[in-house]
């Protein structure tokens, strides 16, 4: 069914007879299409679902090109980004125009998914801007990091799941918790693999997140248990262009102290305790899709 999601949003960018603009948006990677799955899977393949499930991933790819811009990010998923290609200011309007054209076609689904979703875009936007004040100076703290991870990129996840769940008749706080709990875990896993990953399976260059800025769940775990002298090396390289030694020392102190395991576990447990919401509601299908959310190398 991920098909009728690719025609609908192929539909819904025709609309615009835009030619243009349509063949910038084909050239937007469609990466996984997790939302999607994760609402066919709740609430089954009627075109209430493809609509809702197109509109969050127009959404999501809005969302990714003014990740890009702000990151001055050249690859996405191995592949130019649209900014690197066509510009700054062109990622940004490309990325307006889905989010224009994701609420136009918010206001024929009922009332109460709408909501859920439009507000999730409200929070996106929130999240986007704590990450880049988060990444102005080196942060320690871990309830920071997991409320803008939340913001920034579960809460769309949630929404997705909560909104078939609205679809399915099903009760929404039970999917909305799993999907907020997959989302956590999703990016969680997203930021240990910008450490252990290569580059050519990312499609970005490794300890990318470091030198952005951005403290990631293990960068905050290790600062947490590294002597005094070690946390002022670390800090000293936030938000650098790494040396060799410098990314070796890194890696060597992660594995001195397990630290990549200690956060996969974090991440883990958000999964576990998804799936058992899951088993209480009798969902196998979500499960499956629950684990993948670990195991994974991009």
């Amino acid at each position: 069914m991920l098909e009728a999601v690719e025609r609908k949003i192929e539909q819904y960018i025709a609309d615009l007879n835009e030619k243009d603009i349509s063949n910038i948006i084909a050239q937007i990677p469609a990466g996984k299409r997790l939302r999607a799955r994760l609402m066919f899977e709740i609430a089954g393949n009627s075109l209430e679902v493809i609509k809702a499930a197109a509109i969050v991933e127009m959404i999501h790819a809005a969302s990714l090109l003014h990740d890009d811009v702000i990151d001055n990010a050249n690859i996405r998923r191995g592949k130019s980004s649209i900014n690197a290609v066509y510009g700054n200011k062109s990622a940004i309007m490309i990325g307006d125009i889905l989010y224009s054209k994701a609420f136009y076609e918010l206001l024929d689904l009922y009332k109460p998914i709408a909501k859920v979703i439009s507000n999730a875009v409200t929070q996106l936007s929130i999240g986007e801007r704590k990450d880049v004040y988060l990444s102005e100076k080196f942060n320690a703290n871990e309830d920071l990091y997991k409320d803008m991870i939340y913001q920034k990129t579960a809460v769309l996840i949630e929404a997705a799941s909560e909104a078939a769940a609205i679809i399915a008749k099903k009760p929404r706080e039970i999917y909305k918790q799993y999907g907020k709990n997959l989302g956590l875990a999703f990016q969680m896993i997203d930021d240990i693999l910008d450490i252990i990953s290569d580059e050519k399976t990312l499609g970005k260059p490794a300890l990318s997140d470091f030198k952005e800025g951005k403290t990631t769940l293990p960068y905050i775990y290790l600062y947490q248990v590294l002597n005094d002298k070690d946390r002022q090396k670390l800090v000293s390289m936030h938000k650098k262009e790494l040396k060799e030694s410098e990314q070796k020392w890194i890696l060597d102190k992660f594995n001195e102290y397990n630290i990549i395991q200690k956060a996969k576990d974090e991440a883990l447990s958000l999964v576990k305790e998804a799936i058992k919401l899951m088993q209480d509601a009798g969902e196998k299908g979500l499960e499956e899709i629950a684990m993948k959310m670990v195991d994974r190398s991009f």
